[in-house]
């Protein structure tokens, strides 16, 4: 008999619980004001359904599953045959068939009503707490309509299946599924984001059909059911959409080289193809591909900019759980007046975000109607696109810092959240591209100028702060000289004068003169933390609580 003593049991102790089991619409009050104050109540019983989905330990466990296991190519079956196939993990497609199920990408157009992108922006700002990497072919699918619609034939085809929520993965002609994705093959590695230096080369067959033969060095989600590619015809690159398989079931030719190994976005598989011969259909006009898609590119930053702002109300709930439940240095870590400073600083970035991305949803939503919106909308996107993507990193790293050690060990979300977060500045134009956009829409349609000048004058009603802060904007778009060079500096001005009209006008007083203060009246310093003297920082952390 062994006379030693038994080994202790490990006892746990100062170890936060799982955040699990709430609802992620239920109870985020900022959420649904912002929501139903843009005209989205309507979604409320959709809303809360995906809040109790996004919430549960169901949810944190297939995002974790779908980014460890990552997708596998296999391009030939072992009689030689091509079959550029993409292998997914289960919990991958269980995750696509709940994000489609749900009409995340659907809902903005089939629900014919006023509100209708604001509700679909609210359940995709839901998604994005958890789940970063299927975002990205629910994104296309949704943006892809607009581009379909150019050519009636083709959208009286797709859209049905495009928009059924539903997911059916199966590589098979559309005839014979339930449901259909979409994905986009655009750029070229000698050109990057310089489309018009693409190669691919389409050749005519008639009717509107052409044969492709060239390669893309990104093509998003490969194993969509058809793709929104560019080629080149004699009159110019050229917008075509080429379906993975064809009528008579044989695979169209679109070859899969390899896998690309992404820093995050693991659970999405991006790709390099090749055309050879691959039928495809011309939509819109010859040597217009690049307009053609320009509509397409606004939804897709829009999904963008509500997605970075998800994100951060994802990482700010770790962030405010651990402190809650951790204690240090004889109290717990909320209590702790530095950590109140840096907590109430994130919970300040994740509302003007998230009131940013929901004003941009409203002017999209009443774009159709109001032209002024419309011009707006053009130039608001680029605007938030630029900035709530830049902010993004340091936001995530900053939240991973509250969790300590505990926030970079990859059983916690952080890690995932901190992979991703580049991307979003990366994709769909990268910063400078956006900047860029932002000047060339001011250069096409000067009218936007005053439109934005007006929203912002509006916002600093009432406020000296903010009224001296626009006063400098208007000084940085009258000076044309040098204009370019300072485009990030305009872009960036105009998205923090949005985010404190918006917080001026509807945040607690608590949070609205903090962000005025550190943001736009210069009393701050240069990471997060650093709010000044006299910011109610507990009043601002308790409206961010998940209640």
């Amino acid at each position: 008999m062994n006379d030693r003593a038994a080994a202790p049991v490990e006892q746990t102790s100062n170890q936060p619980p799982l955040l699990a089991g709430y609802n992620a619409w239920e109870q985020d009050a900022i959420l649904r004001a912002a929501v139903a104050r843009e005209g989205g109540a309507w979604v409320g019983d959709r809303a809360h359904k995906l809040g109790e989905l996004v919430g549960s330990e169901r949810m944190q466990l297939l995002a974790d599953q779908a980014n460890r296991h990552l997708p596998q190519l296999r391009t030939h079956d072992r009689f030689g045959e091509r079959l550029d196939a993409v292998d997914y993990h289960p919990a991958y497609h269980e995750l696509m068939a709940l994000a489609f199920g749900a009409g995340l990408h659907s809902l903005a157009w089939k629900a014919r009503r006023d509100g209708a992108f604001v509700a679909r922006a609210a359940l995709n700002y839901l998604w994005n707490q958890t789940e970063n990497g299927t975002s990205c072919p629910v994104t296309m699918a949704f943006a892809a309509v607009q581009v379909m619609r150019n050519d009636p034939q083709l959208a009286a085809e797709w859209e049905p299946k495009l928009l059924a929520d539903a997911y059916d993965p199966r590589p098979m002609h559309l005839s014979q599924k339930s449901a259909a994705t979409v994905g986009m093959a655009m750029t070229e590695k000698q050109g990057g984001s310089d489309l018009r230096t693409n190669q691919t080369v389409a050749t005519e067959l008639g009717d509107g059909a052409y044969a492709l033969e060239g390669h893309k060095w990104f093509c998003s989600a490969p194993m969509s059911d058809g793709f929104l590619t560019l080629a080149r015809t004699g009159a110019g690159v050229t917008c075509f959409f080429a379906p993975r398989s064809l009528a008579d079931g044989t695979r169209n030719g679109i070859h899969i080289q390899r896998l690309k190994d992404k820093c995050g976005n693991r659970s999405n598989a991006s790709s390099e193809i090749e055309y050879h011969g691959a039928w495809a259909r011309r939509i819109g006009a010859e040597g217009r591909g690049i307009a053609t898609l320009i509509e397409m590119a606004h939804l897709t930053r829009f999904d963008i900019v509500v997605a970075s702002a998800g994100m951060m109300r994802g990482a700010l709930n770790q962030a405010l759980h651990h402190c809650e439940h951790r204690s240090a240095f004889g109290r717990r870590l909320v209590e702790q007046p530095l950590m109140q400073n840096v907590l109430a600083d994130l919970a300040l970035e994740t509302e003007a975000a998230t009131l940013l991305a929901l004003r941009l949803a409203r002017a999209l939503d009443r774009s159709l109607h109001d032209p002024q919106e419309r011009l707006l909308a053009r130039i608001l996107t680029p605007v938030a696109k630029y900035w709530l993507a830049k902010r993004n990193p340091a936001f995530m790293f900053e939240a991973m810092e509250c969790l300590g050690g505990n926030g970079y060990v990859e059983e916690a979300p952080m890690a995932r959240f901190y992979r991703e977060a580049p991307v979003n500045s990366i994709w769909e134009g990268s910063g400078n591209v956006a900047c860029l956009d932002v000047l060339r829409s001011m250069q096409k349609q000067p009218d936007s100028v005053a439109v934005l000048l007006r929203e912002l004058r509006a916002g600093a009603s009432g406020d000296r702060r903010l009224a001296r802060f626009v006063d400098a904007i208007e000084t940085q778009l009258s000076e044309t000289d040098g204009i370019e060079q300072r485009a990030r500096r305009i872009a960036e001005m105009a998205a923090l004068a949005l985010q404190a009209g918006l917080m001026a006008q509807y945040a607690a007083p608590a949070a609205a003169d903090a962000f005025l203060n550190s943001r736009v009246d210069g009393d701050w310093g240069h990471a997060f933390g650093t709010l000044p003297r006299g910011a109610r920082c507990e009043e601002i952390i308790a409206r961010s609580r998940l209640g």
